[in-house]
C-alpha cells in the first residue's frame, strides 16, 4: 500500500515560469512516489492520500487516521506500507506495529531503488554507505536483544557494552572502510576524467528531473542503446559515448543520474559524486519534461542542485534547456509552450527524443553555442610533416582539410582559448575567426 500524507498546497501552472518558487502539487507528489514503488516492481494493492494539518511525534498521522488505515492495510492483505515522507524510527516502529505490515518512508524506498540498480564499483560502495547510515539511526527498531549486555575485556571484567553498542560499532568500522575503498575509486576516476581533458573534444552533460527523457535523447543522439524507460532512476551510473555533430566536429556526450526532489540526506554526497562529470562540461542540457504537470518545480529542484555543485545557472551560454517530450502535447499545449519557448532569454529547444523532433535544430544550436569563445586556426603545413598533422589531430578539433598541388595542407581547427598558446608556438598560426556563425558561413 502507498500513502502519501500531504499538507494542501496550491496548484502551479507548468507552462509558466514564475519568479515564485513552484509548490508542487500533491497530486503530482503522489504519482512521483507510485513511480518510484513501480521502479521496484512492487505490486500496489491500494493507493491512498492523506491530507494533513500537523505531524504526529510519535506517529507521523493523527490517531484516527492511523486507525482507518490499519483496516485498510488488513483488508487488502498488504505486506508492505510506503509512506511518502521521512519517517523517525519511533514514528515508523510504531506505524509497524499500527499497521502489522513492514513500513518503510520515502528515503528507504529510494535506498532500495539506487541499491538495486547500481553497476559501477563507485555506485555500489555509495549506496552501501548510504544505507548503512539509513541504518545505523534504527537498529533499536530492528532486534529485540539490542539492550542486553555482554561481558568486558580484560582481568576485570566490568560492566561491557550493549549489543546495540556492538552492532553500531560494526556498522561504523564498516563505513569507515567504505569510506577508504571509496577515496580510492574517487582517485582512479579523476586520474580518468584528467585523460578525458586532455581530448580536445567539447564534453556535453546530460541533466534533468528523473524520467525526463535524457537517456532516450542520449541513444537518439549517439545511436547508442543505453537502458531507456518510462521509468524513475532507469539510469544511475554515468555514461558516455562520442557524438558526431552536422558540421563534423565531435563531442563527448555524458548521460548523467536523473534528478529528484527530497533526496535523502545520506544520499547527497553519493548522488553528487555521480554528477561531478557535469562540473568538466562545455555544455549542460538541462532536459526537462515539458508536459509534466510539475515541470516548473522540477526544472527549481535540477537548478538548486546544480548550484549546490557550483555551477552558476543563469549562465545562458553554459547552460541549455531542452524541453521534451513534445509529443506528449496536444496542438494547444504546444503552441503555448513554443510561444513560451519564444519568449524564454534561454532560448529553449523543443525537441521529442522519441519522435526525432527538434533534434537537428538541438544539435545546430549545441554546435553554435560550442563555437562561442572557441578559436578558429587556418595552418598551412608542408606534404612531409605528417607529425605535424598527427598534432593536430590529437590536441584540436580538426574542422576541415584541403590539399595543394603541391601537396601542401591546409587544415582548420577549433581549439578553447586556454589550448591556443601550444598553436601559436608550434605552427606560428594567427587566429582567423571567433564563433559559430563565422564558422558557418565559411
Amino acid at each position: 500500500m502507498v500513502i502519501g500524507p500531504y499538507f494542501n498546497q496550491k496548484p502551479a501552472n507548468p507552462l509558466i515560469r514564475s519568479a515564485e518558487p513552484a509548490a508542487r502539487t500533491p497530486e503530482a507528489r503522489f504519482d512521483e512516489i507510485l513511480g518510484l514503488a513501480e521502479a521496484l516492481d512492487l505490486d500496489i494493492v491500494d493507493r491512498r492520500m492523506v491530507s494533513l494539518a500537523e505531524i504526529k511525534p510519535s506517529t507521523y498521522l493523527g490517531s484516527g487516521k492511523v486507525a482507518e488505515l490499519g483496516e485498510a492495510v488488513k483488508t487488502a492483505e498488504a505486506e508492505l506500507v510506503v509512506m511518502d515522507c521521512a519517517l523517525s524510527p519511533v514514528q515508523q516502529r510504531n506505524l509497524e506495529k499500527a499497521f502489522a505490515a513492514k513500513v518503510i518512508d520515502r528515503t528507504g524506498l529510494i535506498l532500495e531503488i539506487f541499491g538495486r540498480r547500481a553497476r559501477t564499483r563507485e555506485g555500489s560502495l555509495q549506496v552501501e554507505l548510504a544505507h548503512l547510515s539509513y541504518q545505523k539511526s534504527r537498529l533499536v527498531r530492528s532486534w529485540t536483544h539490542l539492550e542486553r549486555q555482554r561481558g568486558g575485556f580484560g582481568f576485570l571484567g566490568g560492566p561491557g557494552e550493549t549489543q546495540i553498542e556492538a552492532d553500531r560499532r560494526l556498522l561504523q568500522e564498516r563505513m569507515t572502510r567504505l569510506e577508504q575503498e571509496l577515496a580510492g575509486v574517487k582517485r582512479t576516476r579523476g586520474l580518468h576524467r584528467k585523460t578525458r581533458r586532455d581530448v580536445p573534444y567539447p564534453i556535453i552533460a546530460l541533466v534533468g528531473y528523473t524520467n525526463a527523457g535524457k537517456s532516450t535523447l542520449f541513444n537518439r543522439l549517439t545511436k547508442a542503446e543505453v537502458l531507456a524507460q518510462n521509468m524513475l532512476f532507469a539510469t544511475l551510473d554515468p555514461t558516455l559515448r562520442s557524438l558526431s555533430l552536422p558540421h563534423g566536429s565531435k563531442v563527448i556526450l555524458s548521460d548523467t543520474v536523473g534528478f529528484i526532489s527530497d533526496l535523502p540526506t545520506m544520499l547527497v554526497k553519493a548522488f553528487h559524486a555521480t554528477l561531478e562529470e557535469v562540473l568538466e562540461a562545455d555544455l549542460i542540457l538541462h532536459v526537462r519534461d515539458i508536459s509534466h504537470p510539475d515541470a516548473e518545480a522540477q526544472r527549481l529542484d535540477v537548478e538548486n542542485v546544480l548550484s549546490d555543485l557550483g555551477i552558476d545557472t543563469a549562465d545562458e551560454g553554459h547552460i541549455l534547456e531542452v524541453w521534451n517530450k513534445a509529443d506528449l502535447l496536444d496542438d494547444d499545449s504546444r503552441e503555448t509552450v513554443l510561444n513560451n519557448a519564444r519568449r524564454d532569454e534561454r532560448r529553449p529547444i523543443l525537441v521529442s527524443a522519441l519522435t526525432g523532433q527538434g533534434i537537428e535544430a538541438l544539435e545546430s544550436e549545441i554546435e553554435s553555442r560550442l563555437a562561442q569563445g572557441r578559436l578558429f586556426f587556418d595552418i598551412t603545413l608542408g606534404p612531409a610533416d605528417g607529425e605535424g598533422q598527427h598534432w593536430l589531430h590529437e590536441h584540436t578539433e580538426v574542422m576541415g582539410k584541403s590539399y595543394d598541388d603541391d601537396g601542401t595542407v591546409r587544415i582548420s581547427v577549433r581549439v578553447a582559448p586556454e589550448r591556443a598558446e601550444p598553436i601559436r608556438r608550434r605552427f606560428g598560426a594567427a587566429v582567423v575567426e571567433q564563433g559559430a556563425m563565422e564558422y558557418a558561413g565559411r
